[in-house]
């Protein structure tokens, strides 16, 4: 039994259409929703965004800190940034992940080793995902 999922991000819809299921991460842990599954609105965290079409094949995207709302026959994913893995900037994920272990390693400001922490993961996430092509 299928849904309707939708992502979106500040400049495109990035997908919409029916799905088996969709599996992403939220603040404390992985949530997998289901056709019919309770309604309920959460933050989601930068991670990976599953989606299971409807032949049973699972698909992967990089996502950023976002909204989730389940809601009985649509899902609709609110996000800064989301990417397919051949949307994804291998070098650029690269460099960026250089950029914040320097930071780290250099033990800067509170701020700039947070704002680091999170550009790292960002970058750490992006690698998965394309690396799996």
């Amino acid at each position: 039994m299928s849904f309707i999922l939708e992502v979106h991000t500040p400049t495109r819809l990035f997908f919409s259409g029916p799905v088996e299921a969709v599996v992403t991460t939220l603040m404390d842990g992985e949530v997998g929703v289901y056709s019919k599954h309770s309604p309920f609105t959460a933050p989601v965290v930068t991670g990976i965004l599953r989606i299971k079409d409807e032949k049973g094949n699972w698909k992967e995207a990089f996502i950023t800190d976002g909204i989730l709302e389940v809601k009985r026959s649509r899902t609709v994913l609110l996000t800064e940034q989301a990417e397919w893995p051949g949307e994804i900037d291998v070098k650029r994920a690269e460099e960026a992940m250089e950029k914040a272990l320097a930071v780290l390693e250099a033990g800067a400001f509170r701020f700039e080793t947070e704002s680091a922490r999170a550009k790292l993961k960002r970058a750490r996430t992006r690698l998965a995902i394309a690396k799996k092509i």
